[in-house]
């Protein structure tokens, strides 16, 4: 069986990969009056007089929502939410698997921003967290902008800013495996969507050097008509030397190339116009850009992809379970960009020096430790920067 076969007959099977599961047994009757009427109203009295006791009396401290509209499932598309509810429960199960973190699946049926901002809002007293998940851009920008105002609890739109983190702690090891100086390089980004655009941002903001994003047009300059509202935010800061032309034409004496868009938009003689020992992040699943062995041949000294079944395997779960395990932690407020830029240069250090290697940039995807390694450097920035509620 493939795994696509093996995949629906496990989900047939399990019938849902979460529940919920009592942590308090209801044995007696003392039991039941200590878990529900009349005991439970002390602590609803309680918190109706101090908000935050929100957080020490019921499961908020733990619980995050992981929420989607079905508008850009994986690769699948917009397949609607109940489509995408297989995917948001994977998604609790990793929150669950890597961190102990609390999360459950919130799949709202609609597209308009404006019902779903307020949608999410009015639900998110039930949680200490929102994990925002498979919203299609450019709305995923304003839906994230305007929640991230209203709410007092961390919104997170992992598909944007969970990539950036894992994407930026990749490459800074690979410039150290390739024996580049960090804040010089070129580094070109193919796929100006949620993800690309957040590690765009991110890698500018860290000072990695000249970004150069290019679309399905090519190459993004400031002054280009027909650009997104993201996309044209990040044009003022990005391709310093304004460049025009194809992903061909950026890619000529790029130091490293990060792809986020589809199967096939690269090939050998691109990786060879590159510097030498050149670093490639082929990143669009299942197929990516570029294969490895192609990349290899054109020069690639490290390479990258989505996929389990080559080295430095660049995803997610490495980054989102640590960021909210460190939020919550801490109660922090908001999750802010110097959080993120700490959780990437502490994912980073998670490869020890002397393991380092062209094969090995990242910490496997099942890596248990790493979780709290993000986690560490999250309440920490929280705490440095006066949003934490409460200290370690």
């Amino acid at each position: 069986m493939t795994i696509s076969e093996r995949a629906l007959a496990l989900h047939y099977e399990l019938n849902g990969k979460i529940e919920v599961v009592s942590r308090y047994p209801l044995k007696t009757r003392d039991d039941l009056s200590l878990a529900y009427t009349p005991g439970v109203a002390e602590p609803c009295k309680v918190i109706a007089e101090d908000y935050e006791k929100s957080f020490e009396l019921t499961r908020r401290n733990n619980l995050v929502a992981v929420i989607t509209d079905g508008s850009a499932v994986l690769g699948l598309g917009n397949i609607g939410p109940a489509a995408g509810m297989p995917v948001m429960e994977g998604k609790c199960v990793l929150f669950k698997e890597f961190a102990d973190v609390d999360a459950f699946p919130i799949c709202v049926d609609t597209q308009d921003v404006d019902k779903l901002v307020e949608t999410i809002y009015l639900i998110s007293k039930s949680f200490g967290g929102i994990n925002l998940e498979d919203i299609s851009a450019p709305r995923c920008f304003e839906v994230e902008r305007r929640l991230k105002e209203m709410c007092d609890i961390p919104v997170f739109h992992d598909d944007q800013h969970g990539t950036a983190i894992v994407v930026a702690a990749a490459m800074l090891n690979a410039l150290k495996v390739t024996g580049r100086e960090f804040g010089k390089v070129k580094i070109v980004i193919n796929g100006a969507g949620a993800a690309g655009i957040a590690i765009g941002k991110l890698l500018i903001d860290m000072g990695f050097g000249n970004i150069v994003m290019c679309d399905i047009n090519g190459i993004i300059c400031e002054g280009d008509e027909g650009l997104t509202s993201g996309q044209e935010e990040i044009s003022h800061i990005s391709n310093l030397n304004k460049e025009h032309g194809t992903l061909a034409d950026a890619m000529k004496d790029a130091d490293a190339f990060i792809g986020v868009s589809r199967p096939g938009l690269v090939n050998a003689d691109m990786v060879r116009s590159m510097k030498k020992d050149p670093i490639v992040f082929s990143m669009a699943n299942p197929v990516p850009e570029i294969m490895p062995d192609e990349a290899k041949e054109g020069g690639a000294a490290v390479i990258g992809t989505g996929r389990s079944d080559y080295p430095n395997q660049i995803n997610n779960v490495l980054v989102f379970p640590g960021v909210f395990k460190g939020a919550l932690r801490v109660r922090a407020s908001h999750i802010t960009e110097g959080m993120k830029k700490r959780a990437a240069r502490a994912l980073a250090a998670a490869v020890p020096e002397d393991k380092l290697s062209a094969e090995y940039i990242i910490p496997s995807a099942l890596d248990r430790s790493v979780a709290e390694v993000v986690a560490q450097a999250v309440a920490q920035e929280a705490i440095d920067t006066g949003i934490a509620r409460i200290t370690l």
